[in-house]
């Protein structure tokens, strides 16, 4: 293990590992009992903690032992100035958000696993996080899991979508795409400076379905500096019309409205009105007027 994680920071790369406190294997593998990361948790950690220069996401696929285990690894420290990104997997079995963070969690998977579709895509973020917003903060996060961007089975429009909807949700942004071959397209969408400033605002308030009126929800998510990180998503499939009124925001008025996929500023007006397409998003950062004149 020390040569191959040598090997990665020689890549000028973070080293992260995927263990379980389980008796098995992700693919079901029974594992010995010597060999077991339940019984070996303390080797295990001082090996992370000695040696890791980044993250090292430890992912529990026990359900029933998660909350068991997890505090003993969440309270490894180490005797370097290594940061280490502490990363929850039991599939939001036993609702994780409630005491991830209780027990050393950075991040914590909320739902089961992504697949590379518009309907595992869009049941997992839409339909599976909203209302778990209370939950992350600074340091803490809920985790849809990886982004599927470039892999093949969705469109542009869609993809477009996963990655605004991954910002509006403060969520972690991992890769799950072949980087060997990745299209300039894909590289725009996963590298869009603006809509990763949204992700990683500094005031780490994940947005939230603010309306939803059949197939079109808007999401609206409070920036620092009083700004709003504004999405409109149509999840039908034609492209109806879809208006945004400073009064959906708390506002008086529009002070600047600026399109974070077409990175251009729209004139501001009394209302926002646009086309989003089938599947598609259109994402806004937004300043404005506040009833008392504060911005």
């Amino acid at each position: 293990m020390k040569a191959l994680i040598s090997y990665v920071h020689g890549k000028g790369l973070k080293f992260g590992i995927y263990s379980s406190p389980g008796p098995k294997t992700c693919a079901g593998y029974q594992v010995s009992s010597t060999s077991s990361s339940m019984r070996r948790l303390t080797p295990i950690g001082e090996l992370i903690v000695s040696n890791t220069a980044g993250a090292a996401p430890a992912r529990c696929i026990n359900r029933r032992r998660c909350r068991r285990c997890t505090p003993k690894w969440g309270k490894r420290r180490s005797p370097r100035d290594v940061r280490i990104v502490f990363s929850l997997c039991e599939y939001g079995a036993m609702k994780v958000q409630d005491w991830g963070a209780k027990v050393g969690g950075n991040l914590w998977r909320t739902t089961g696993d992504i697949r590379d579709g518009w309907e595992s895509m869009s049941n997992i973020s839409f339909d599976r996080q909203s209302g778990l917003e209370e939950a992350a903060g600074p340091g803490h996060w809920n985790d849809p899991d990886m982004l599927e961007i470039g892999n093949g089975d969705m469109t542009t429009a869609e993809y477009r979508t996963h990655r605004s909807l991954w910002s509006m949700l403060a969520a972690p942004l991992i890769a799950g795409n072949n980087l060997r071959n990745i299209s300039p397209e894909i590289l725009e969408i996963l590298t869009n400076k603006e809509v990763i400033a949204v992700d990683q605002d500094r005031l780490g308030q994940q947005g939230r379905r603010a309306s939803k009126n059949g197939d079109l929800e808007l999401w609206s998510r409070p920036l620092a500096g009083g700004q709003y990180a504004i999405a409109l998503f149509n999840r039908g499939e034609s492209g109806p019309k879809m208006t945004l009124r400073p009064a959906d925001l708390g506002l008086s008025q529009f002070t600047k409205i600026r399109d974070l996929w077409a990175h251009s500023d729209i004139p501001a007006r009394p209302d926002f009105t646009a086309e989003v397409p089938s599947h598609g998003v259109v994402m806004l950062r937004i300043e404005g007027h506040h009833e008392d004149n504060r911005f």
